[in-house]
């Protein structure tokens, strides 16, 4: 079935704008109240932003991960919990787009999402194996063209409000750990049984519960192709360069917030330099670090995209974990900066200068993949691959 799709004549980034200025003004509501930001990603339909990472030939904009990442970046200096639902819309989407364009199937589905502006949640994680989704436990079951499957998901990205789930197993019963399959589901293929509820520090928005999760589907929404392959090739690169972006506006929005109290406190004492500029000169120095540091890791996503074999070499992820290590780190410490530059204005929750959000939603960064298990991973690495030092790659 072939489907028109209008795409709005406007830019990328107006469009972005557009649907950070409502995401921005139920940020506040959202923390507080640990709901779903439903105007903002009803705003993310109505711009059509769910669908531009598609191929044009599918309806969908074409959109590279520069493109996505500066979305995520804009939403994120309005609402950390938005701009992540639509970074983690948009890990899962990748994997359609880079390896499901073989599958009618997938393709087929894709051609909806553009269309229908589908919400993609991830189910990754599972009890017993924490955040290791390299691991499973559960296995899916193939009989007669259709597949089962029941996980205990410990975590599932705004499960309630997915309009269809990409989750991963073991490919047989039989199957190590390790030999993992993805699998689509559509919300009317499975059931949600709630076993956690999530109520976090930070990221409350993003509403990722527990759940016991029972799907029934036809097997051809098997991904063709092992999980380990999108792992490497896909997931990656974009689960650490769109994490980034939203983390990078984060503490663009808390530099901003700081710079307003510092030229308010200027304008108080013409002609002295307040207390917390030199803070401020030194805390944009490590927002460019950050922004630097993302700029490479998509330029070197860029460079390798086209060579699968480069995708999944140990060189391309020792890059990829030094992108999500710097920027998970590094924003903590922006944020802290700013906090002292706003003082006891910035501590207050209901000020202009309020940063308590912040720094809570930046404290997930280095635990949506724990930092601890990346750094093993790249020590194990470094054992065998030999670092590129030229400054220009």
């Amino acid at each position: 079935m072939n489907v028109a799709v209008v795409i709005p004549d406007t830019s990328l980034e107006t469009r972005a704008r557009r649907v950070a200025a409502v995401a921005a003004r139920q940020a506040d509501a959202v923390d507080a109240k640990a709901c779903f930001p439903r105007e903002a990603v009803d705003a993310m339909i109505a711009e059509r932003l769910l669908g531009i990472q598609i191929p044009v030939s599918l309806g969908g904009e074409g959109a590279g991960f520069a493109e996505i990442a500066e979305v995520c970046s804009i939403l994120g200096q309005a609402c950390a919990a938005s701009a992540m639902v639509f970074a983690m819309h948009h890990i899962k989407l990748s994997s359609l787009v880079e390896h499901g364009l073989e599958s009618p199937w997938h393709t087929q589905f894709m051609r909806r999402i553009a269309a229908e502006q589908l919400l993609l949640g991830s189910a990754t994680t599972e009890g017993g194996i924490g955040g290791n989704l390299r691991n499973s436990i559960c296995a899916v079951e193939v009989a007669d063209g259709i597949c089962r499957l029941e996980k205990d998901a410990t975590v599932i990205s705004y499960g309630d409000h997915a309009d269809a789930i990409l989750i991963t197993s073991r490919a047989h019963a039989d199957a190590v750990s390790t030999d993992q399959v993805m699998t689509v589901f559509l919300k009317d293929q499975y059931t949600l049984e709630k076993t956690h509820v999530w109520d976090t520090l930070g990221m409350r928005g993003t509403c990722s519960d527990g759940f016991l999760f029972r799907g029934v589907a036809p097997a051809e929404q098997i991904f063709p192709k092992p999980f380990a392959e999108i792992a490497a090739q896909s997931m990656l690169a974009a689960s650490h360069l769109l994490w980034s972006g939203v983390w990078y506006g984060i503490a663009a929005d808390a530099v901003a917030r700081a710079q307003a109290f510092v030229r308010a406190a200027a304008r108080k004492t013409p002609g002295t330099t307040p207390p917390g500029a030199l803070r401020l000169a030194e805390v944009s120095t490590m927002l460019q670090t950050v922004r630097s540091n993302i700029v490479a890791g998509l330029k070197a996503y860029e460079e390798a995209k086209a060579d699968p074999e480069r995708l999944s070499s140990m060189g391309f992820s020792v890059v990829m974990n030094n992108v999500k290590l710097c920027s998970s780190e590094t924003i903590l410490a922006i944020v802290n900066h700013a906090m002292l530059i706003c003082g006891i204005m910035g501590y207050k929750n209901g000020t202009p200068f309020s940063l308590g959000r912040h720094l809570r939603d930046v404290h997930s960064a280095q635990l949506m993949i724990s930092n601890d298990r990346i750094l093993s991973n790249v020590a194990s690495m470094l054992l065998v691959h030999k670092l590129d030092n030229s400054l220009l790659g």
